[in-house]
């Protein structure tokens, strides 16, 4: 059973009732449910929990974490980056969600800024498969339609993807590359797009897919992991005069 932890600040929940109306267990506690209907292992970890509920056990244990975050970003502690990004690339799956472009675990491992155009106007969004063939997409018809969501818009500044899954079109003329992956180390990265705060949009059964196949996708492989450093020869070395 593959372990799963979702990651989220928990913050909008606490402020905008609008949010809490819609998620009334969290962003975190929704993702977590429809996770749990379909067979994972899942624990949800937020913001202000110690070391924000990563502690070296959690991570340990997590073969896909699940990020979630847009008012935070600063506040989340430098120290428990890094050991994310350790466990990253010794092979743990890492989902990044919509607003989470801008987390510091994201822009570190994209090492750019991860910037973007944006705009909230209730916009329909038109999420067109752009490679049928990727595990990913497995179920999902060739387009997915969010009567509203935020819009995000080229350029995304971000490195050209590993595969590019999903690209978005919006109401208002713009597309944006929405569904990206990534090899960082051994682990594997899938940062995918929709998820404002403010509309029911992992209520929707083709988003849920996409999740539960992304975390499907990122189980990491059972291999011994590369040894790195100083390394004694295989051979025996002919000493040259």
């Amino acid at each position: 059973m593959i372990k799963v932890t979702v990651w989220n600040e928990n913050r909008h929940e606490q402020i905008n009732p609008i949010v809490r109306e819609i998620y009334p267990e969290g962003i975190h506690g929704a993702i977590a449910s429809f996770l749990r209907e379909n067979q994972f292992d899942v624990k949800t970890a937020t913001l202000d929990e110690p070391a924000h509920g990563l502690t070296d056990a959690v991570l340990e244990e997590t073969d896909v974490l699940i990020w979630w975050g847009h008012l935070a970003h600063d506040e989340v502690d430098d120290g428990v980056v890094k050991k994310v990004q350790q466990r990253v690339l010794d092979g743990m799956g890492l989902i990044v969600l919509h607003s989470a472009h801008f987390s510091k675990i994201f822009k570190i491992l994209m090492g750019t800024s991860c910037d973007l155009k944006w705009r909230e106007a209730d916009e329909k969004e038109r999420l067109w498969v752009t490679d049928p063939t990727h595990p990913i997409t497995q179920g999902i018809p060739e387009y997915i339609e969010l009567e509203r969501e935020e819009m995000y818009g080229e350029h995304f500044d971000i490195p050209t993807p590993d595969e590019l899954v999903f690209t978005s079109w919006f109401e208002g003329g713009e597309v944006f590359r929405s569904g990206c992956t990534y090899k960082r180390g051994n682990g594997k990265i899938f940062y995918f797009r929709p998820g404002h705060e403010t509309y029911p949009t992992y209520q929707n059964k083709d988003i849920q897919r996409v999740i539960i196949n992304g975390v499907k996708w990122e189980e990491p492989v059972d291999r011994e992991r590369p040894v790195y450093g100083n390394a004694t020869p295989l051979e025996r070395i002919v000493v040259k005069n």
